[in-house]
């Protein structure tokens, strides 16, 4: 059997396994990792807007610097778009064609950190269930949404991640961030019970996309050098994933707002899922030009994570990326994170070339990316070894 083969046989290497030992050791770990990870509580944007009626930006929220960002026009660049089922073609006859996608993935991963995933097979009625939920959502009164507020020190609930001082710019957005994957490690007091269906599909988009994520892992390894299971091996077990729904409302001074600050994301792989038809990703060029991004109906926009660079030692690329935000309609969006499990330990994976970046146990890792401001990659470049120093510690 070849390696796409194992991949489309269930990806059995990842179901075999065991996560974690007990329930208990998991909610030990997990408030362990929390610990210190904790964003100070905002006012609603949302409930903001809908009494205001959006026409007064308190200054927290402005950042007229963003209006001299430069901004690439129509059609003058898009990130890659990669057909999944190219992807996984395995017959002889089909191997020029899965050769040159796969060819893509690598060289997408590499110079974007970003590509469109289409044909992905997560059946729409999936995707759809999804979608008509988190509108429900977020359309249900401001005291019922409260319900299901975050707590102190916790990152889960509705609300916002990444406020850390009582001075520092806020996003034009609210957010629901929930763990979801494995299902052992999800937190039902913050899983909303309404509306009524919204925890049942959320339970099968995050099981869809989890597995259209290990896939790409896989792939990802092959075109990397590695076993199908090379990433995966890193990863301390199958993983996990946790879920960010985003409501960004409509703004009157929209170009002097973001709905979500640059940034890179810290996992290993990030697959979005477009709810309605308003853009507002941006991907940020190495001239430092924003692209946006047009989303295509169905596809899911994947990009690289910082672990994922780190792994790689350099080779795949995190992309710092921003939400700017609509003067007229609402955008909503849904993010899954995929990241090793809580036991791994994050430092290059690839030794064909010295080390660049630290290593570290995960749980040390999380608690310094959540319990910091978002600020381009800032964090990402903490994480790189000197090597010039090094290299002199070494040769004196």
């Amino acid at each position: 059997m070849d390696s796409r083969s194992a991949l489309n046989d269930g990806n059995k290497w990842h179901s075999t396994h065991k996560i974690y030992g007990t329930l208990s050791e998991l909610h030990t770990a997990r408030a362990a990792s929390e610990r210190r990870m904790e964003s100070l509580p905002v006012p609603s944007v949302q409930a903001m807007v809908a009494a205001t009626g959006g026409a007064h930006v308190p200054p927290r929220y402005l950042r007229p610097e963003v209006a001299a960002d430069a901004v690439a026009s129509d059609g003058e660049a898009a990130i890659p778009i990669i057909d999944f089922e190219r992807l996984l073609l395995h017959h002889p006859e089909e191997e020029e064609a899965c050769r040159g996608e796969s060819a893509r993935l690598h060289a997408a991963c590499q110079e974007w950190g970003f590509f469109q995933l289409i044909n992905h097979g997560v059946p729409d009625d999936v995707i759809e269930g999804m979608k008509a939920n988190i509108e429900a959502f977020f359309g249900l009164p401001a005291e019922t949404k409260q319900q299901f507020a975050q707590e102190r020190g916790q990152l889960e609930g509705y609300g916002q991640l990444f406020v850390v001082s009582e001075d520092q710019k806020l996003d034009w957005a609210d957010i629901l961030y929930l763990n979801t994957q494995p299902p052992e490690h999800r937190n039902m007091r913050f899983w909303p019970d309404k509306p009524d269906t919204l925890r049942s599909a959320l339970d099968a988009y995050s099981a869809a996309v989890k597995t259209v994520a290990d896939r790409l892992l896989g792939l990802m390894s092959i075109s990397l050098g590695l076993p199908p299971e090379g990433i995966a091996s890193k990863c301390g077990g199958g993983g996990i994933q946790s879920v960010r729904m985003n409501y960004y409302p409509p703004c009157a001074e929209a170009g002097k707002v973001l709905g979500f600050s640059p940034h890179s994301d810290a996992d290993l792989l990030t697959l979005v899922l477009q709810v309605n038809q308003v853009q507002g990703l941006q991907v940020k060029r190495q001239d430092g030009s924003w692209v946006p991004v047009r989303p295509l109906e169905g596809a899911f926009v994947v990009n690289v994570g910082d672990i994922l660079q780190i792994f790689t030692n350099g080779r795949y690329r995190s992309v710092e990326h921003r939400a700017v935000i609509n003067a007229e309609r609402a955008r909503l969006s849904v993010a899954a994170f995929h990241s090793p499990s809580i036991h791994a330990t994050i430092g290059p994976l690839l030794t064909d070339q010295e080390p660049m970046y630290k290593t570290v146990d995960h749980q040390s890792f999380m608690r310094l990316f959540f319990s910091a401001k978002l600020e381009g990659k800032s964090f990402l470049q903490r994480m790189k070894l000197n090597l010039d120093t090094a290299s002199a510690t070494t040769t004196n």
